[in-house]
């Protein structure tokens, strides 16, 4: 007999339409290979859904803040019930941009260099700070969001203006800008899955490139590197997914510049709509959705 699956999906962070549309394409998928769904929003109802529907799994679709930042996580462990992706310590650990760049460099990862910038300093005294540390142009970024949400390229022009749009944010991380090729790389538990590039219409992979149809960007797989270089990226991601101390599956997004790789982030709950790229990944190798989704669930049931 198949197993109940309950699909976690929505929330409130800013990238609730991602999470509801990975949410139902999962949920289809599993309806359509005879397993039976459930999908609940974290809200006040998930104990009355869970107690009711008594889940074997529960698929954690929610992306963002609440979603992939330890937060659910930790409300999750209390049902004692398999979820998942990755465990509340990891998951917040690599949603904080700041802290998972430290692991990384601790770990002599390549990443580019940053500053913390908290709201506390004159814009002129800023501006000298990053000519001294980073130079312009650099990136803009909030330290606790995903989906390249609120992510800015900006210059000595424009950087105060953005900065004041962001106030929302009570800090935000200043990056040096890494030209160059943009290559993600999946990894599916110790598996290294395979990697993809993307070149985006648009300056960079923002929101928009990611998840807009009319954006038109291109996804190369396999991608045009050497065997080494391909080996010598994927190699990192999971050096990457193991010192965060990830589970199942995780997407690493990298620059390639100057011969080398910088890793930007590590995304522990990759999104699996119809322009995800660990989805797309796996297809490369042979793995359609419904395994992919399989191997997900089979994950979450090991011990974490």
């Amino acid at each position: 007999m198949k197993k109940k699956i309950l699909i976690l999906s929505g929330g409130i962070s800013k990238e609730r339409l991602i999470s509801l549309d990975t949410g139902l394409q999962v949920a289809k998928e599993l309806k359509k290979n005879g397993y039976k769904v459930k999908i609940s929003e974290p809200d006040n109802n998930l104990t009355k859904n869970i107690n009711q529907f008594k889940p074997n799994i529960i698929f954690n679709a929610l992306h963002g803040q609440f979603g992939e930042d330890g937060y659910i996580q930790s409300i999750l462990e209390g049902f004692k019930i398999p979820y998942t992706h990755s465990g509340a310590i990891a998951s917040s650990i690599a949603m904080d941009k700041e802290i998972s760049k430290k692991i990384f460099i601790k770990n002599k990862i390549i990443t580019p260099k940053f500053i913390k910038y908290l709201f506390n300093k004159k814009k002129s005294e800023l501006t000298k700070i990053i000519d001294k540390k980073l130079k312009f142009p650099v990136v803009v970024k909030p330290i606790n969001e995903g989906s390249s949400v609120n992510v800015f390229i900006c210059t000595k022009k424009n950087i105060t203006k953005v900065l004041d749009s962001m106030k929302i944010y009570k800090q935000v991380m200043i990056e040096e800008f890494i030209a160059g090729r943009e290559i993600q790389v999946a990894i599916m538990g110790k598996k290294k899955l395979g990697a993809i590039e993307l070149k985006p219409k648009r300056k960079f992979y923002d929101y928009q490139a990611k998840y807009n149809t009319n954006a038109k960007t291109q996804h190369i797989i396999p991608v045009e590197i050497s065997k080494n270089k391909l080996n010598e990226i994927m190699n990192i991601a999971l050096k990457a997914h193991n010192v965060i101390g990830c589970k199942g599956v995780t997407r690493s997004d990298f620059k390639f510049h100057k011969n080398k790789f910088y890793l930007l982030e590590i995304n522990t709950q990759p999104g699996m709509t119809k322009l995800s790229l660990v989805p797309e990944i796996a297809a490369h190798t042979g793995m359609s959705f419904i395994k992919l989704i399989e191997w997900i669930l089979k994950d979450a049931s090991t011990k974490r």
